[in-house]
C-alpha cells in the first residue's frame, strides 16, 4: 500500500508526465494506496496491533501523518471517543454530521436530509480532503477543550507538528507536481483532487457501512450518563460486518469487514479476526446477543442507503 501510494507520485515529480490521462490515472493509483494505507496499516497501527512492538506501531502509526490527516488527532477522534462512545450522538465524532448530514435518529432532522442519500457519496469523497486543510486544527481545538491536552503549551506544540506533516505533505503531492509537471496548475490541482475523492469515497463506505445501518441501535445515556448495556454488548448492538467469506476483500480493507471484530479487540491485529468471527458469532447466540452481518459488501451498501432514507425522513421507527 505504501507502494501505491509512493511510486504513481515519484513518477508524477520526474517531470517526465505530459499526459493528463495519464496524471489522472497516476494520482488515482495513489489514492488506492493512500485509502490502502489508511485502513491496512495506520489504521493498525495507532490501535497498538500492527505488531507487538510499540515503537513499529508508532512509526507506522506516522504513515497518517504522511498521507496528510494526524495521528494524534485520529487516536483521539478514533480510538477513544468513536470505540468508547459508539453511535452515541454527540460522543462518536464518527457520526457527528455537518448540518447537511444526518447519521443518527437523535440528531436534529432539516427538509435537506431528505436528499442525503443522493448527494452524501459527493461529501464521501471530499471527507479526506477536510482532514488535510481544516479537521485537524478544528478538532485539536476542540478536544483541548475536552481535556485530552494538558495546557496551552501541549496544545501549541501539537499544532506546530501538525502544520509541519501537512506541510511536508503538501510538497510531495501538491507543491512539487506543480513545479515539475509540464501541465497548467488546474490539471494538476483536478488530478490531486480526484486522488483525494477516491480516498475520501473507499474509507467512507467501508467505515459508515458498519454503523450508519438499519439494525444498529443508537442508544442515549441517562440523568448520570450511562447506558443500558455493558461496553461489549454495546458494541454488538451498534457495529455490522459484511463480506465475512471474502479473504482477498478481508485483505484489502485491512479487516474492517469484521467490525464487530474489531470493536471487541481493538487491539488485535486484522489478521485474526476472520477465526474470532466464529467464536465471536457463536458466543452471541448462545446468550442472545445481537450479531449483525451481511453477506456481501454490496447488500452492506444497499442497507447504508436505506438507513440514510430512513434518517431523512420526518418519522423514524428503530
Amino acid at each position: 500500500m505504501l507502494t501505491l501510494f509512493f511510486v504513481p507520485l515519484i513518477l508524477i515529480n520526474t517531470g517526465i508526465i505530459t499526459s493528463s490521462l495519464l496524471l489522472f490515472g497516476l494520482y488515482i493509483l495513489s489514492g488506492l494506496g493512500m485509502a490502502g494505507i489508511g485502513m491496512g496499516v495506520m489504521h493498525d497501527a495507532i490501535h497498538g496491533s500492527f505488531s507487538k512492538k510499540k515503537k513499529v506501531n508508532q512509526w507506522m502509526g506516522y504513515t497518517m501523518n504522511l498521507i496528510g490527516a494526524n495521528a494524534t488527532v485520529w487516536k483521539i477522534q478514533h480510538n477513544v471517543l468513536h470505540h468508547t462512545y459508539t453511535n452515541i450522538s454527540e460522543s462518536d465524532d464518527d457520526i457527528n454530521a455537518p448540518i447537511f448530514l444526518r447519521f443518527s435518529p437523535h440528531a436534529k432532522r432539516y427538509w435537506i436530509h431528505r436528499f442525503q442519500y443522493i448527494y452524501i457519496w459527493l461529501f464521501y469523497g471530499l471527507s479526506t480532503i477536510s482532514w488535510i486543510t481544516a479537521k485537524d486544527f478544528v478538532r485539536t481545538s476542540r478536544y483541548k477543550k475536552m481535556g485530552f491536552f494538558n495546557g496551552k503549551k501541549e496544545l501549541k506544540r501539537t499544532m506546530i507538528k501538525i502544520v509541519a506533516w501537512k506541510l511536508l505533505y503538501y510538497s510531495y503531492t501538491l507543491i512539487l507536481p506543480l513545479i515539475m509537471v509540464p501541465l497548467a496548475w488546474w490539471i494538476i490541482l483536478l488530478a490531486f483532487l480526484s486522488m483525494h475523492f477516491v480516498t475520501g469515497l473507499l474509507i467512507s463506505i467501508v467505515f459508515q457501512t458498519a454503523h450508519v445501518m438499519p439494525n444498529n441501535d443508537y442508544p442515549l445515556p441517562n440523568n448520570e450518563g450511562l447506558i443500558a448495556n455493558n461496553w461489549s454488548v454495546h458494541q454488538l448492538a451498534t457495529t455490522s460486518n459484511y463480506s465475512p467469506r471474502s479473504k482477498f476483500f478481508s485483505w484489502l480493507i485491512g479487516g474492517l469487514n469484521y467490525q464487530i471484530e474489531h470493536h471487541l479487540f481493538p487491539n488485535i491485529c486484522h489478521m485474526h479476526y476472520r477465526k474470532l468471527s466464529g467464536i465471536v458469532a457463536a458466543t452471541a447466540k448462545e446468550y442472545g446477543i445481537p450479531y449483525h452481518s451481511k453477506k456481501t459488501f454490496l447488500s452492506a451498501i444497499i442497507a447504508h442507503i436505506q438507513m440514510l432514507r430512513k434518517l431523512g425522513k420526518i418519522e423514524l421507527k428503530i
